[in-house]
């Protein structure tokens, strides 16, 4: 068995991952699943009304959690060079501890092909939060991840464990009510 068939195995059970998105170390799990989100908060010692990314492979699938969704995002999407996180208004199809108080969803469409490939073969988007506990930084690479958190996790995965280059958070975006595009993190 593959390493990739292994990780769409531990997620569609219900456990949790830590893995290389396609911005930083993260730990994940199905965002459908109720219960496996909310073992990552129990896992980040994070407050519920702050939510996490997901990851999707791609506009189809986008469609299937978001019904608005604005012609200059998809434009946005296709040409932006860095991972873009969007975050949208009612999503659908999700469990309610998977989107903020306010009832929106950070969704990024990954072009990452360990991670597409990944979702693609679950089927459903994945959660990607920083693979560390809410009162510390983010870990750059894998080495940098504290070592509760990777006891914690279900499913260490073994890609790019190596890789010392240090990565960087997404970019994150919202959609005012004038249909204007609002940086929240460049």
């Amino acid at each position: 068995m593959s390493e990739i068939d292994l990780i769409v195995q531990k997620l569609a059970a219900g456990n949790t991952i830590l893995y290389p998105t396609d911005t930083i170390w993260g730990l994940g799990c199905d965002a459908t699943n109720a219960s496996a989100v909310e073992r990552i908060y129990e896992i980040k010692n994070r407050p519920k009304d702050k939510p996490f990314i997901l990851l999707v492979d791609g506009i189809d699938m986008l469609h299937e959690y978001v019904d608005d969704i604005h012609p200059r995002l998809e434009t946005l999407l296709f040409y932006h060079e860095r991972p873009l996180t969007v975050i949208y208004d009612s999503p659908k199809n999700l469990p309610d501890i998977a989107m903020g108080p306010d009832k929106t969803v950070g969704i990024r469409v990954t072009q990452d092909l360990f991670c597409k490939t990944i979702i693609q073969q679950l089927g459903k988007p994945i959660v990607a939060t920083s693979a560390n506990k809410s009162d510390r930084p983010f870990p750059r690479n894998f080495g940098s991840i504290d070592i509760e958190v990777i006891k914690e996790s279900d499913y260490v995965v073994k890609y790019k464990q190596d890789d010392q280059s240090e990565s960087a958070e997404s970019v994150i975006v919202k959609v005012s009510e004038k249909a204007e595009l609002v940086f929240l993190r460049t």
